[in-house]
């Protein structure tokens, strides 16, 4: 019998692998390699081998079950990766590939999908709420995912792509997505891209935290960066509380640790919100950069 529970987090720039007691869910191990993905597809797929065995010579065992989160979503009729901002991983057979290599089962889901599942059943929602039905997952960084967790468990879709609000159009002309639409929602509350609103309003380029503390000093141009954010976000959540009502809204991400947005995230949803009250909790995550990593291995615990 197995004792630990594997869980590998293929993220851009570096893999990281957590191993969980089975019997007290407590982390004995966590390690990291870059993932070097400009050498390519096998590159990535040598470089989760050498972590793999740097980890099972560590704590003395090789898992039979690998729970692994990515950047994208395996098709469930192609059997291929797909909608991966890591683009070498797209139209390959993943779990295959990853199945032959390493010689274990595999589990594959979404990066945000185990965000959401580990603030659900270790992080925040334990903490405010540890019987809530839905939970939507949101991070908010470089780019925009989610992921829906509901009675405990990934909600995947018919298509593997459910909780991708961050391609739901919200500006139909607004900026164009590598996805091929314009106006995603990525496009608008990603952190880039509110970076890239404020140098159009100030012609300064500075980071987000830099446009957070101008916007605290009263800059207008700051001011209205944040005030955009607030609004579309008040936007785009709402469509997603009228659609699964959830419970808790965990944001992670950089732009998730912008106060002003939890502050005024209840006043721009009401507006859109069908329904006379807020009774959602939008709310910080609790753990950290170990959340993907952590809901990889609570894969294998469902499997």
């Amino acid at each position: 019998m197995e004792k630990f529970n594997w869980g590998i987090d293929l993220g851009g720039t570096k893999i990281e692998c957590a191993v969980l007691d089975k019997a007290t869910g407590k982390c004995v191990l966590r390690e990291r390699i870059a993932t070097e993905r400009e050498q390519g597809y096998q590159h990535i797929l040598m470089q989760i081998q050498r972590l793999v065995l740097r980890c099972a010579e560590s704590i003395g065992s090789y898992p039979e079950k690998i729970g692994f989160g990515t950047p994208g979503t395996l098709d469930p009729n192609t059997q291929v990766m797909k909608n991966c901002n890591s683009t070498e991983l797209n139209g390959q057979p993943l779990d295959v590939d990853l199945q032959q290599l390493l010689n274990v089962s595999v589990v594959l889901a979404n990066d945000a999908n185990c965000f959401a599942l580990a603030e659900s059943r270790l992080g925040v929602v334990q903490a405010i709420n540890p019987d809530a039905e839905v939970v939507f997952g949101i991070i908010m960084g470089t780019g925009v995912g989610s992921g829906i967790v509901v009675n405990g468990r990934v909600l995947q879709g018919c298509h593997g792509i459910a909780g991708e609000w961050g391609h739901n159009v919200l500006e139909p002309t607004g900026t164009p997505c590598y996805c091929g639409k314009r106006g995603c929602v990525e496009t608008v509350l990603s952190g880039p891209s509110l970076e890239a609103y404020y140098h159009q309003l100030s012609g300064i380029e500075c980071g987000l935290a830099d446009i957070v503390k101008r916007a605290e000093l009263q800059e207008p141009a700051a001011l209205h960066t944040l005030e955009r954010l607030v609004a579309q976000f008040g936007v785009a959540v709402a469509t997603i509380i009228n659609v699964l009502d959830p419970e808790v809204i965990v944001v992670g991400g950089g732009v998730g640790n912008i106060d002003y947005l939890y502050e005024q995230a209840e006043m721009a949803i009401l507006p859109h919100l069908f329904n006379s009250t807020l009774t959602t909790q939008i709310v910080k995550p609790t753990l950290g950069d170990s959340a993907g990593v952590f809901g990889a291995a609570m894969l294998v615990m469902d499997a």
